[in-house]
C-alpha cells in the first residue's frame, strides 16, 4: 500500500457528510467547522485525486459519477474504522486477565471451562495466549500461567494444580476389544498414537511402557505420530489407536466416556505437575478471581481423575 496516496482523515469526513447531506453548510454544522473549511476539504480532495466530486448550481449540489463512488468507498471505511476505535474503547473499559498454556492443557483442560467461567464472571475477558515455550510473564505483560514443570523448579508463590499421571486410553469401542493387559497379538492389531517431543519427556513414550509390559519385541500395526497431545487425543476419541493418556488432560473425557483406560499399571511422574504460576508484583483483583477459579476447577479435575481410577 502507497499511504502517500491516500487523502487525509478529515477531508474524507468533510467530504462524506457533504455528500450525506448535499450540503456544505449542513455537513459544517455537524462538524461544528465553517462553511469554508468544508469547501477547502472538497478542494484538496479534488486537487488530490484529480477529478471533480461535486456539481455545482445556484442552490443545488449533486455528486459526480466520481463522487458518488468515493462516497460509497468513505462511508464503508469511517464506518469500519469507527467500529474498530468503539472495540478498542470498550476493551479499555472491561477488565481483562491475560493467561499463558502450553498448546496441550489449554486445548485439553482450560479451553473447554471457559465457557462456565465468562457465565460465572460476565464483566471479566480472558485472553489466552497458547505457545508451548516458557514465556516471560511480566516482558509480555501476562498475568498468569499453566506450567508444565519440575517441582522442584516451580518460582516462589506458584500453586500446584495437579500431578502427572499417565496410562493408556482409547475409545471405548476400541477399548471393548482390547484385553487387559495388553498382550503381542493385540498390539499387532493396534495402531499406537505417539506423542513426538524430541525426548523432552520421555515418560509419555510407549516404549518404556511397552517394556514393563513384557512386549519390547511385539511390533504394533502402525505408529501414527504428533507434535501436538490435543491432536494425538482427538486421533484416540476418534477410535484412530490407542494413546498414553495424561490423568488431568483426560479425567474430563474418561468422565464424558469418550475414552476408557485399558487397565494395567498407572504411571505417576514426580518429575512433572502442573502448577500456576502468577506474575511478579501485585496481582490485579480480576487476576486472582481468575486464579482461584482456576484452583477450584483443579481440584474437580482430581476428584475426576481418581473416580477413573
Amino acid at each position: 500500500m502507497n499511504k502517500a496516496r491516500l487523502p487525509s482523515l478529515d477531508p474524507l469526513k468533510g467530504f462524506e457528510a457533504a455528500a450525506r447531506h448535499l450540503s456544505f453548510t449542513r455537513a459544517a454544522q455537524e462538524l461544528h467547522l465553517t462553511q469554508s473549511a468544508i469547501s477547502r476539504q472538497i478542494q484538496t480532495l479534488e486537487q488530490q485525486l484529480g477529478v471533480r466530486l461535486f456539481r455545482r448550481a445556484a442552490r443545488r449540489l449533486a455528486l459526480t459519477a466520481e463522487g458518488e463512488v468515493l462516497r460509497r468507498a468513505a462511508v464503508e471505511t469511517l464506518e469500519r474504522l469507527a467500529e474498530v476505535c468503539a472495540g478498542l474503547r470498550a476493551g479499555r473499559r472491561r477488565p481483562r486477565v491475560t493467561v499463558s498454556a502450553a498448546v496441550g492443557i489449554a486445548s485439553l483442560w482450560l479451553v473447554p471451562r471457559l465457557a462456565a467461567f465468562q457465565e460465572a464472571e460476565p464483566d471479566l475477558d480472558v485472553r489466552l495466549s497458547a505457545d508451548n515455550r516458557m514465556v516471560d510473564l511480566a516482558r509480555e505483560d501476562i498475568d498468569l500461567a499453566l506450567r508444565y514443570i519440575a517441582p522442584d523448579a516451580a518460582p516462589s508463590g506458584a500453586s500446584l494444580l495437579f500431578e502427572e499421571e499417565v496410562f493408556p486410553v482409547a475409545a471405548p469401542r476400541l477399548a471393548a476389544r482390547l484385553r487387559a493387559p495388553l498382550r503381542a497379538e493385540d498390539l499387532a492389531r493396534l495402531t499406537l498414537l505417539a506423542y513426538v517431543d524430541d525426548g523432552k519427556a520421555p515418560w509419555l513414550s510407549w516404549e518404556p511402557w511397552l517394556t514393563g509390559l513384557g512386549l519390547a519385541r511385539a511390533r504394533p500395526k502402525a505408529v501414527l505420530e504428533f507434535n501436538q497431545y490435543d491432536q494425538l487425543i482427538r486421533a484416540a476419541e476418534d477410535g484412530r489407536g490407542i494413546a498414553l493418556g495424561r490423568g488431568p488432560l483426560v479425567a474430563e473425557r474418561i468422565a464424558a466416556r469418550k475414552l476408557k483406560p485399558l487397565g494395567g499399571p498407572r504411571q505417576r511422574i514426580a518429575a512433572r505437575a502442573y502448577f500456576l504460576v502468577r506474575a511478579p508484583g501485585a496481582p490485579r483483583p480480576e487476576a486472582e478471581r481468575f486464579a482461584d477459579w482456576l484452583l477450584a476447577e483443579a481440584s474437580q479435575t482430581r476428584r475426576e481423575a481418581t473416580r477413573s481410577v
